[in-house]
């Protein structure tokens, strides 16, 4: 807590809650960006199963 008196006086209130709230939407940014990579692996067997399903329709 003692860092951050120095920096409240110095930079201002808005700047401090503005770099709060920066770094806890770059940890949810973090998450959204492993979630859209894992997407593809994700869907695979989708695009398998729906491949399947067209074959057995055209039969």
């Amino acid at each position: 807590m003692e860092m951050w008196l120095p920096l409240l006086s110095e930079f201002g209130f808005p700047v401090m809650v503005t770099l709060y709230l920066l770094h806890r939407v770059e940890k949810k940014l973090d998450a959204v960006n492993q979630s859209i990579q894992r997407l593809p692996e994700s869907l695979a067997p989708l695009q398998f199963y729906r491949s399947a399903d067209q074959k057995k329709s055209s039969v």
